[in-house]
């Protein structure tokens, strides 16, 4: 993962804590990922990218799991057709 994307989805969401709510965490948790664990665990890569529409993307999150840049988009987000 780029704690770099992370970085971003903090600052797009306004803070750590703002984007904890929109994936229905507290704090510290993204505080872990971003400063000990340096990786968003697997099952919230998709909710992170949906709250923060999509503006940093799953393959941004988590290359290792997303590995294409259309991976985990939305159709509408990947340009194929539904």
């Amino acid at each position: 993962m780029s704690t770099e994307a992370l970085k971003k989805a903090i600052e797009i969401a306004g803070n750590q804590t703002s984007l904890g709510k929109l994936v229905g965490l507290s704090q510290p948790y993204i505080w872990n990922w971003l400063n000990r664990d340096q990786s968003i665990p697997a099952e919230y890569v998709i909710p992170v990218a949906q709250a923060i529409d999509w503006q940093v993307t799953p393959h941004e999150l988590r290359p290792d799991i997303y590995p294409n840049p259309t991976d985990g988009l939305p159709a509408e987000r990947s340009g194929e057709a539904a």
